[in-house]
């Protein structure tokens, strides 16, 4: 078996470690997020919050997110600290989310908010440029890997976050499950830790230079000037919204229209993680032999049809069969965007050009917590997803008009 996935994939058994190490961690990141989001309808009725207030606390994050991308993408690309970031960007957000459990006002929970809103973003510069330089012939297949761990996370905390809802209060739930992010950090010190001091090592020995702030000021501009670049990180912008949108208010839609209870809640979140799992390896391993682009495309559209499908759906067992095939097509293109844009990129600036396409991603995602909660509010949740359904077909028609990689534009 081993043998059959060695050919598979093109990376031997062996040399996959740091991207499974990887893996794990970006799933703790996850794990932090979807904590949040299962345990938010439960803070929404115990501060009584309207779905616009609940929202804002949400936009609280996604603010944060935007503003670690100032620098994070600079620190990696200059400082070549990948793993050290990694587990800095670990160890604040299991803190915060531990915070969490102390908050009994919005404001407190919005300060803890801010915290794992860096934590996010401070964590994908330094992964994914690390499993770019790492494995630069298999990058959808590797970025694939770092989001099945994101799958994993998603689809566990629910299930734990979930259990313990349904014997301590959201508080005490949020706190017991930022436990086991402190022990991811403490393995990826250990195990990665050696990986980038033998990095070093080689830099060192090779007399290579790293990277002069004025040669990342020129870079950078470089980043901002590249239209392919930037019509990428709009159409994941657009994409963005609709999965953000989406793990926020189908917890709300399961509690509030179908009356979910915390555990079938957990199991239904689950169920749409699991179908990312399925999803992520097949869609990367495919981007590396068909192209970014056709795999991207289909992937959207699909989830176009899905999103507005859920509303349309009655009973409990038929939903959690759609969000399934939902997660499968939602979640399945993340990492071949992340290789797109990894494939556009001098490797000297990689982590800036996540910091750039993550940038993006939460400048959308802003609008879409408090425009929803309005809409929510107004009309009810429902119609909430009409309009992520809308922002993810935008995605789509800019996917279409995106070259696959440089060498089509030359062609044509």
């Amino acid at each position: 078996m081993i043998a059959a996935i060695e050919e598979i994939t093109g990376v031997k058994w062996r040399a996959q470690g740091p991207a499974f190490l990887i893996a794990m961690g970006h799933g703790a990141t996850h794990w932090i997020l979807a904590t949040v989001y299962v345990v938010l309808p439960f803070i929404r009725d115990d501060l009584g919050l309207s779905y616009t207030e609940a929202g804002s606390v949400i936009t609280i994050l996604h603010a944060s997110s935007l503003s670690a991308n100032i620098g994070s993408g600079a620190v990696v690309d200059i400082t070549g600290k990948r793993v050290l970031t990694q587990v800095s960007s670990l160890l604040i957000g299991a803190l915060a989310l531990t915070l969490v459990g102390l908050a009994e006002t919005i404001w407190l929970l919005g300060a803890m908010l801010v915290l794992i809103g860096l934590t996010n973003n401070l964590w994908h510069p330094a992964a994914i440029a690390f499993l770019s330089r790492t494995y630069p012939e298999n990058r959808g297949y590797a970025l694939s890997i770092h989001t099945l761990g994101a799958s994993f996370g998603d689809t566990l905390a629910p299930l734990s976050a979930g259990s313990l809802l349904a014997w301590f209060s959201w508080q005490g739930a949020a706190s017991i499950n930022a436990l086991p992010v402190f022990a991811v950090a403490l393995v990826l010190t250990v195990m990665l830790g050696r990986h980038e001091r033998r990095e070093n090592v080689r830099l060192s020995d090779s007399h290579s230079r790293r990277m002069s702030f004025a040669d990342y000021l020129s870079g950078l501009g470089g980043l901002f000037k590249d239209r392919m670049m930037i019509g990428l990180c709009i159409m994941a912008g657009f994409r963005s919204m609709c999965q953000n949108g989406l793990l926020l208010y189908i917890p709300m839609l399961l509690k509030n229209n179908f009356e979910f209870g915390p555990i079938l809640l957990g199991v239904a979140i689950t169920a749409m993680q699991v179908g990312g799992i399925m999803g992520g390896p097949i869609a990367g391993t495919l981007s590396d032999r068909l192209g970014r682009r056709s795999v991207v495309l289909g992937g959207l559209a699909i989830t176009s049809l899905l999103v507005v499908g859920i509303t349309e759906i009655d009973g409990a067992a038929i939903l959690i069969v759609v969000l399934a095939l939902l997660g499968c097509s939602l979640f399945a293109v993340r990492p071949v965007i992340h290789s797109w844009a990894m494939d556009l990129t001098p490797g000297a600036m990689q982590g800036s050009a996540v910091s750039l396409l993550f940038g993006t991603q939460s400048l959308f995602s802003m609008v879409v917590p408090i425009g929803g909660g309005v809409i929510a509010d107004q009309w009810g949740v429902p119609f909430v997803f009409f309009g992520l359904a809308a922002a993810m077909f935008i995605a789509t028609v800019f996917t279409f008009k995106l070259p696959d990689n440089r060498q089509d534009v030359l062609d044509s």
